[in-house]
């Protein structure tokens, strides 16, 4: 059987800074999951670099949805923006090129997902990059932009804001750098995710 040709787009949420190792990384953990529930070999690409910004993943990662031509896709970017002091008009603009490499693939609905910026405002190093609630308030703008323009394209949209604070004070959650999530957390990403793809992903592979 020919694999299934994942690639996960993003920045340090999706290569997984603060994880125990690349494994604990929730596109890893995605593809692990279809494995299971179907058999199917799963080769993941994951080009993320911890730092990068929607201009940052044009530049490095964006050539490989055409190279690649993937037949499932992962879509996490903008905290990094929002760190940067890049205006949502930027983001916006720079996400939409991103959206439309994605969407030229024309993949079957549910198989190109779109996945919220997390709730970050609430780690402890959050302070360092300025007043908690401008963090929360810059967060859900560029989130309600990305999920407006994911549905324009007809790609699944999943929101972990909510699964990102769900076990606050658990031991793993947060990593050592007290600003990216510990493996619990991804793994806790990695649930909702899973439960949003599960039934077209496994569709994909059983083809």
């Amino acid at each position: 059987m020919t694999a299934l040709r994942y690639l996960a787009l993003g920045d340090s949420y999706t290569i997984g800074t603060g994880a125990s190792s690349h494994a604990h990384n929730y596109p890893s953990i995605l593809a692990a999951r279809l494995t299971e529930a179907t058999g199917a070999k799963v080769a993941v690409t994951n080009p993320a670099v911890n730092g990068f910004t929607t201009q940052d993943l044009i530049n490095n990662e964006l050539a490989l949805v055409d190279r690649l031509k993937p037949q499932l896709v992962t879509i996490l970017i903008g905290v990094n923006d929002i760190v940067q002091g890049r205006s949502i008009e930027s983001y916006g603009g720079a996400l939409a090129t991103i959206y439309d490499a994605v969407a030229a693939l024309q993949l079957e609905p549910g198989l190109a997902i779109a996945i919220a910026i997390p709730n970050w405002s609430v780690v402890p190093a959050a302070a360092d990059f300025g007043d908690r609630r401008r963090l929360r308030r810059l967060t859900d703008d560029f989130n309600g932009l990305a999920s407006t323009e994911a549905a324009k394209r007809g790609f699944m949209w999943v929101d972990i804001t909510a699964v990102s604070t769900s076990q606050d004070g658990t031991p793993g959650w947060i990593s050592s750098d007290r600003l990216h999530p510990g493996d619990v957390q991804y793994a806790a990403w990695a649930d909702v995710i899973w439960e949003a793809a599960r039934e077209p992903w496994t569709a994909a592979a059983e083809l």
